[in-house]
């Protein structure tokens, strides 16, 4: 299946072996959403979406190092969404392009939620916009991939544990096939 090997090269390519943060790598990252997912019981288009969450860093091969100053937000969760929605429906794609706004959503509802981010993460916040303002808040409520991309965000900021055992990615091929939609 052309999606499988498509997205099976990317999570393999030498992208996906850098560091996502300070401990550990993309693929990493990758799997260890897609466990929390799976372990709280999600459907299989919330195992996608947090397995495939920020496959747009890998297409866009946009890594700025730790000690490096961040300047541009390249928007990978919508990079990610767009290639996502040549074989997955918007169960899947939705919060895969609104997990940075999850974070931001998140970060202006919830007081705590901010002291909560890693480094890496308080470090994109400043480029990506930082906390919703009212009306921002609004919208995205309203939108009907809210309620995933929350939940993809939250995984996204837990899934950050160096030697944490979790199935490689090879393990959600069938979850992916149950809900491609090409």
């Amino acid at each position: 299946m052309l999606l499988l090997d498509d997205l099976h090269a990317l999570y393999a390519s030498p992208a996906a072996s850098r560091l996502y943060d300070e401990v550990i790598t993309e693929l990493q990252h990758a799997v260890q959403c897609a466990e929390l997912a799976t372990a709280s019981g999600e459907s299989d288009a919330l195992v996608a979406a947090a397995l495939l969450h920020d496959v747009g860093h890998l297409l866009l091969e946009d890594h700025v190092a730790l000690d490096e100053t961040l300047v541009n937000d390249h928007e990978h969760e919508k990079a990610g969404a767009r290639y996502l929605a040549a074989w997955f429906g918007p169960e899947v794609t939705g919060p895969v392009a609104l997990h940075v706004a999850a974070k931001r959503y998140l970060c202006a509802v919830e007081s705590s939620y901010f002291a909560t981010l890693s480094p890496s993460s308080v470090r994109t916040l400043a480029v990506q916009g930082g906390a919703m303002t009212a009306d921002e808040v609004d919208a995205f409520e309203r939108h009907p991939g809210s309620r995933g991309a929350v939940l993809v965000r939250r995984w996204d900021d837990t899934a950050k544990v160096a030697g944490r055992v979790v199935p490689g990615f090879d393990h959600y091929a069938d979850v992916l096939r149950s809900v491609a939609i090409r």
